[in-house]
């Protein structure tokens, strides 16, 4: 079984949730205020020259997608454990909206037909493979939330950029990755635990920011998808067996 990285908040007071982008009404589920939420995104976001943003929530069938995904799972006022990436790529959320979920797994696997292109993206398709060991998709998004720490996606020369890969592009992000966190904590995401599908960089950066703002008393950092499926083949049932011992404690968390 692979260790599973874990930061403590420690004593650090969690902020109180406030919402910083669209306006969310107190009684509406968490499926209404995610989707205000991610409707409301922008892409003036200020980026490098030569630095592209991808927001696929401009896109008429995007939204749409969303919309039906977020009635379909989320019509509720439960809160969910944040699983949380890095940002937006162009062949998995940046097509659906939905992270982690390229088209294949929003149809077959979340049961939301569309006339996106049928292609398949390595990080989708193990987390979708982890859902379906966990139970399926509606036990898995009764309890669990799919994001990212930025929720706008970035491409230079035509290829995915992680928010991280330059300097200058995460100085420029940083608000707006802080008051993203912000403001799906108050959409519903628990701070009682969240994981972060990153070891590396991701889980230090994300435990660097929690410790500066306190949002979640425990991380837990798994590897990455894409990680597993490129270089960790061979292990991938290890790994798929440590996801599902995460998810587990995160529930066990959850229901004290």
């Amino acid at each position: 079984m692979p260790a599973v990285a874990l930061a403590k908040a420690g004593n650090l007071r969690l902020e109180t949730p406030f919402p910083t982008f669209a306006p969310m009404i107190p009684s509406a589920t968490f499926g209404r205020k995610a989707q205000a939420f991610y409707s409301s995104l922008s892409s003036g976001l200020p980026v490098p020259d030569g630095v592209e943003v991808l927001n696929p929530y401009i896109d008429p069938q995007v939204a749409e997608l969303t919309d039906v995904f977020f009635r379909k799972f989320y019509e509720d006022e439960h809160p969910r454990v944040g699983i949380f990436g890095i940002n937006p790529g162009r062949f998995g959320g940046g097509l659906t909206g939905i992270s982690f979920t390229d088209p294949i797994q929003l149809q077959s696997a979340c049961g939301i037909e569309h006339h996106l292109h049928m292609r398949p993206e390595l990080s989708s398709t193990f987390v979708y493979s982890v859902i379906s060991e966990y139970g399926g998709a509606e036990a898995f998004f009764r309890h669990f939330f799919l994001t990212a720490l930025c929720p706008l996606g970035f491409t230079a020369d035509g290829k995915n950029l992680n928010f991280y890969d330059r300097k200058d592009l995460e100085a420029m992000v940083r608000p707006f990755i802080i008051s993203s966190i912000r403001a799906q904590i108050d959409f519903g995401l628990s701070q009682a635990c969240c994981i972060c599908l990153g070891e590396g960089i991701l889980h230090k950066y994300f435990t660097k920011l929690n410790e500066e703002h306190g949002w979640f008393r425990e991380i837990f950092a798994l590897p990455h998808p894409r990680f597993i499926l490129q270089y960790r083949r061979k292990q991938e049932e290890t790994h798929r067996s440590g996801y599902l011992e995460t998810l587990r404690s995160c529930e066990e968390i959850m229901n004290r």
